[in-house]
């Protein structure tokens, strides 16, 4: 009788079944190995999967024999990764603002395989993050690993820069104008990831939102400038002055600002909230914001352009702060 093609893969499918389908609760006896692979066109018989489970642990893998009256056999007993281990990565991607949601599915699925096959249904869950707000720019995924492979290779970059508008589209800003860029560092803040570069044109550092660049090509011909800049540059330090969080008890709060100025608003709350036109160029907004002093430091930042419109403790709050201030200044 031929042999399939698949026989010479037997030692590679045997490993696939224990990985995928034991662990130290489900073992496999060589009987049920032996049903599984045919499944895949491929024969064998009892004394040959003990001879290959030898093969298997001789090279590294930690295959065990659990003996019992009824049910004994063969699991995976260690893996590359512990499942505390998985957990802890399947939390930081689902809570990932700069990953959508669609890739962070991709990435938690792939995460799942490399547990074993029931400690993966424990992985198959949602981390609740209150006011959590997704990127929906697909290709972040993909330009965190062009900007790496520029900074690697010591060469600028151009790309378009993103900015919403009133009907909550990213479109280009400056009429698609290309920047040109000497990248330098990555850095995540705030929960979003952060290109820090040399500005060409302009000579100093600046930073640009990565999830809101589109369209990045590598000047490979070119060399990076602003080595000079980045010598003594501290990237810690940097983003500690540069960029704020804050956090404090939810509050449903109503804005009113200039049309210009709703790409803030729309980055920091996401889409979900309600804008309405006003006239004469401005919006009102409802968002969810933790009140604090932080937030109303945020609206401070914002400058005479943004008012308060309610409720009316959150409008005294911010007036008390800013008084409290200015008292600082008599």
């Amino acid at each position: 009788m031929a042999k399939s093609a698949n026989q010479k893969l037997k030692l590679l499918y045997i490993l696939k079944i224990l990985t995928e389908k034991t662990d130290e609760k489900h073992c496999m006896s060589a009987q049920e190995i032996i049903r599984e692979l045919s499944a895949y066109d491929i024969s064998a018989e009892r004394k040959s999967i003990y001879d290959d489970m030898e093969c298997l642990i001789c090279f590294g893998y930690d295959i065990v024999y659990m003996k019992a009256r009824s049910g004994g056999g063969y699991y995976l007993a260690s893996r590359e990764f512990e499942l505390p281990e998985l957990k802890l990565l399947v939390d930081a991607v689902q809570s990932s603002r700069f990953i959508t949601q669609k890739k962070s599915r991709d990435l938690i699925s792939k995460i799942e395989k490399l547990a074993g096959p029931f400690e993966g249904k424990q992985l198959q869950r949602q981390v609740f993050v209150a006011g959590r707000v997704k990127t929906e720019n697909e290709s972040i995924y993909y330009n965190v690993d062009r900007i790496h492979k520029a900074i690697q290779d010591n060469a600028p970059i151009t790309f378009t820069y993103l900015a919403w508008n009133v009907k909550k589209e990213l479109v280009p800003r400056h009429e698609g104008k290309r920047y040109r860029i000497s990248p330098w560092a990555l850095t995540w803040q705030d929960e979003n990831y952060y290109l820090i570069a040399y500005d060409d044109d302009d000579e100093r550092i600046k930073h640009f939102r990565v999830d809101k660049m589109s369209r990045i090509s590598e000047l490979t011909k070119e060399s990076r400038k602003g080595m000079e800049a980045f010598k003594e540059f501290d990237v810690a330090e940097y983003t500690n002055k540069t960029f704020g969080m804050f956090g404090g008890e939810q509050e449903i709060v109503s804005l009113q600002f200039p049309e210009d100025m709703v790409g803030i608003v729309l980055d920091r709350f996401g889409k979900d909230i309600d804008i309405r036109q006003m006239g004469n160029g401005t919006v009102s907004v409802r968002i969810k914001a933790a009140v604090s002093g932080q937030f109303y430091g945020w609206l401070t930042g914002l400058g005479k352009r943004v008012t308060v419109l309610g409720p009316a403790h959150v409008r005294t709050g911010y007036i008390d702060f800013m008084r409290q201030i200015m008292e600082n200044y008599h």
